[in-house]
């Protein structure tokens, strides 16, 4: 079943870079394949778990490397080879201007310029490793307060990135927010903000596969853990315990696809580092950043079903959006994510909404399809991104603020729902 919204028709696409010069091919790297749009044809790839990626003029496409290849032929279903079509150069546009990741973080850029900012304010900026990937590689929260280095009874907030490595776009808002503030403090409005708030801000949840992108291959979507069947990563979103594993189409069982869920939930140092900080907090809101799609999504992932705060996600959603869209016109759907979208089990935001109650949100920044960039946002988009969607994170800090004193202490034994979900849906995974 495809979305609902027109605006999503196409939603997921993407570009694709096969090889870096002078690089031996990985074994990880997959070709864009499409096939005739059937019923048969639509069966038979969700069944043998292919990263389906849209929908496009009467035909499907999709990952697909040699298992998956000598299983189009076994089954006598033709494919085309697409990946000639998705160059990282949009006509008119240059990507990057400089290095292989360019205006994009890689790990130790962001590691250093995290560091500076804490270094340039001491008072407003403390850094923290809560925690290691797979590969040892840190993974940072910056912490924004008035007295960062203190805990206080001020309202917490989170902001995440970077769950999928190919996202590059996810890193940069939620760093640049951390910048803002403190560049900004002397502004009031962001003078209040600070002082009455503590903000958490961990930009790259997922550096080794981050890393990765950059290096080997920039398509590459979870973390890199070595599967039992020889296989590589866990998606890092299906990984949370909220109804993790619930069913098999909002995750994986399977090692090698895209949304494999891992064999236990919090399985990873990742997710786990994730856990650990949230557990130590009371946060008030959250929002996990993705691209691309151009929505704002909230629980329930895992069925179709609305939560039991649904007015209320929908009211601030819709606050979001209206306030993204005063800055550069974007309109950004919103809804619940199971219906709007597609269901998946063990993300972020069911986790965080069905432990603590609290407003829990995933944005996925734009493009809305494949045709404006995809995963491979220019450069000059980063700034107008984050710009837009800056008065709607202001926003959810304000809201968490003052509606700190009523209902603030929600139940974090709150029983999950137990509607099934319904519905399969061929689009992005995030």
């Amino acid at each position: 079943m495809f979305p609902k919204k027109p605006i999503l028709l196409f939603l997921l696409a993407a570009v694709l870079l096969l090889f870096l010069s002078g690089r031996a091919p990985s074994p990880d790297i997959k070709e864009i394949i499409s096939v005739e749009k059937t019923p048969a044809a639509e069966r038979a790839l969700r069944e043998r778990d292919f990263d389906l990626l849209m929908e496009w003029e009467g035909r499907i496409y999709a990952l697909a490397g040699p298992a998956e290849l000598d299983a189009l032929a076994r089954l006598r279903i033709p494919y085309q080879f697409e990946t000639h079509k998705f160059s990282p150069q949009i006509p008119g546009r240059t990507i990057l201007q400089d290095g292989m990741n360019g205006e994009y973080h890689s790990y130790l850029e962001l590691e250093k310029d995290l560091l500076a900012l804490e270094k340039t304010y001491p008072q407003q900026a403390k850094v923290y490793a809560i925690g290691s990937s797979l590969e040892q590689r840190k993974i940072y929260a910056i912490k924004i307060s008035d007295n960062a280095a203190s805990q206080e009874p001020e309202t917490e907030v989170l902001f995440l990135g970077c769950h999928h490595a190919r996202e590059w776009i996810s890193v940069e808002v939620p760093f640049l927010l951390a910048k803002y503030l403190l560049e900004h403090y002397s502004d009031p409005a962001v003078k209040s903000l600070v002082d009455r708030s503590e903000i958490w801000i961990v930009p790259m949840v997922n550096p080794d596969g981050l890393e990765y992108t950059i290096h080997q291959y920039r398509y590459w979507r979870k973390n890199r853990r070595l599967n039992a069947d020889g296989s590589y990563g866990i998606d890092l979103n299906r990984n949370y315990g909220w109804n993790w594993g619930y069913d098999n189409t909002g995750s994986s069982p399977n090692p090698a696809s895209e949304v494999y869920r891992g064999t236990a939930a919090f399985s990873e140092p990742e997710t786990q580092a994730v856990r650990g900080l949230f557990l130590q907090h009371a946060f008030r809101a959250m929002i996990s950043f993705h691209s691309f799609a151009q929505v704002i999504l909230y629980p329930w992932g895992y069925t179709e079903t609305p939560a039991d705060q649904d007015a209320l996600l929908n009211r601030i959603a819709a606050t979001m959006a209206q306030r993204i869209r005063q800055i550069n016109g974007r309109s950004y759907v919103f809804g619940g994510a199971g219906s709007v979208l597609y269901v998946t089990n063990g993300d972020t935001t069911d986790w965080t909404y069905g432990l603590a109650g609290i407003p829990s949100y995933t944005i996925e920044l734009p493009p809305v399809d494949e045709l404006r960039g995809g995963f491979f946002n220019a450069e000059t988009d980063i700034q107008p991104i984050f710009r837009e969607n800056l008065p709607a994170m202001l926003y959810l800090v304000d809201w968490a603020i003052q509606t700190s004193g009523a209902g603030a202490a929600e139940s974090r034994e709150k029983k999950p729902g137990t509607s099934p979900g319904a519905g399969k849906k061929i689009l992005q995974k995030d």
